[in-house]
């Protein structure tokens, strides 16, 4: 069942780097998770349980500082989805010391021959309980055999009961009134991954010391402790295929947006019956905020005219909205079907073609006119404005 539920793990791992990485870096850190999570999935399945020589050989220890990675790289996926910033500090390279100081601890055994790691596990393969004793990196000269075995999950669930506490920070820093059904739903995502890890680490972290500190076969029974970690790890490893929208990142919303534009919620004709409390719950994260970045954006074009900056992008609208800039991408993408640019350029021929009627020629060129517009070039302004109205500004004006 391990291996399945690492497998399981991989995929997810695989599927939100490949669709994901390149859009939402979010999803990054959640990818290299799920990957750590499976491995040390894979190493404890492969120290404990296996009977190939093998897969023994080649996964103990080689891997094993991978573990070491999983609590950064939750913590790291918490704190960019709530500050909608994926990169990392200078200070964050510290998270990385216990994997590299591992690693080197463990590189004399991960060159030693390969026939003395394959003697060596079929001789643990044979006597689990030499396990527990037996030295693979010099830390264990340093510190007990408990003390390293248990570093991992121990870091993993300070790691978790750190993100909870980040969670739960910035929901206390929030305006109820700005909390959008959407956020909802992630922060409802958000508290499942974390539940489901701290349920797995704590109760994988008690069974590991038990089996140290009491000498149990607590990994060879069915037990309550078992239950719990197994549960916790199945629920971590299935949640995301319940939580499709995760891939969005959380919305941000915050007071200065209140402040630059007037309110854009949809009107409610009066006749119509009001919506229930159930019917409310219905409305899923796209739909709503989907309408809510199409009515800002169209609001914020028409009222500010931002796109008459030449340099206007859409990391700058992007902090004009308040409005991540990985969710203006997915609009613009998938629901306008157009690039931000050429959305632009087509407000900017708008603002153009205005000027044009409105005799501003007589006293201007149709250059000045483009740079007016927020075109950076005569050039840009000519091809834009053929693409939009199929004609170039020149013969338009007559």
């Amino acid at each position: 069942m391990l291996v399945y539920l690492s497998i399981t793990g991989i995929i997810v791992s695989i599927i939100l780097l490949f669709f994901n990485g390149r859009e939402f870096k979010s999803s990054i850190y959640l990818s290299i998770f799920f990957l750590t999570v499976s491995m040390y999935v894979i190493n404890e399945y492969a120290a404990i349980y296996t009977k190939s020589v093998i897969f023994f050989a080649v996964v103990v220890t080689n891997l094993t500082f991978t573990s070491y990675l999983i609590g950064p790289m939750l913590f790291w996926y918490i704190r960019s989805i709530l500050t909608d910033n994926h990169r990392l500090r200078k200070t964050d390279l510290l998270h990385f010391l216990p994997s590299l100081i591992f690693l080197a601890a463990a590189i004399p055994y991960i060159f030693t021959p390969w026939s003395y790691k394959t003697g060596l596990a079929y001789a643990m393969i044979n006597d689990t309980e030499s396990l527990a004793t037996f030295k693979f990196t010099f830390l264990s000269e340093a510190f007990s055999n408990v003390t390293v075995y248990l570093s991992r999950p121990f870091l993993v669930m300070v790691y978790t009961l750190w993100s909870i506490g980040y969670l739960i920070r910035y929901l206390r820093g929030r305006s109820v009134g700005h909390v959008f059904t959407g956020q909802l739903f992630m922060i409802k995502w958000l508290f499942f991954l974390l539940g489901f890890t701290l349920l797995m680490v704590v109760a994988h972290l008690i069974s590991v010391f038990n089996s140290f500190i009491h000498n149990s076969d607590v990994f060879f029974t069915i037990n309550l402790l078992q239950i719990l970690s197994a549960a916790g790890l199945i629920g971590l490893l299935l949640s995301p295929f319940f939580f499709p929208p995760i891939l969005y990142g959380l919305p941000l919303f915050s007071d200065p947006v209140v402040k630059a534009l007037p309110d854009v919620t949809p009107s409610v004709d009066s006749t119509t019956e009001p919506e229930t409390t159930e019917s409310k719950q219905k409305h899923n994260f796209e739909s709503e905020y989907i309408l809510l970045i199409e009515n800002k954006t169209d609001k914020s074009m028409s009222e500010l005219k931002p796109y008459l900056q030449p340099q206007l992008n859409i990391a700058k609208f992007s902090e004009l909205l308040q409005i991540p800039a990985h969710h203006l991408g997915y609009y613009f993408r998938e629901v306008k079907k157009q690039s931000f640019n050429d959305y632009c350029n087509e407000c900017r021929v708008e603002y153009a073609k205005r000027l044009i009627q409105e005799g501003k020629t007589k006293d201007i060129t149709l250059e000045a006119i483009g740079n007016l517009s927020g075109f950076s070039s005569r050039t840009t302004f000519y091809r834009a404005f053929k693409k939009a109205e199929g004609v170039s500004p020149s013969d338009f004006k007559y």
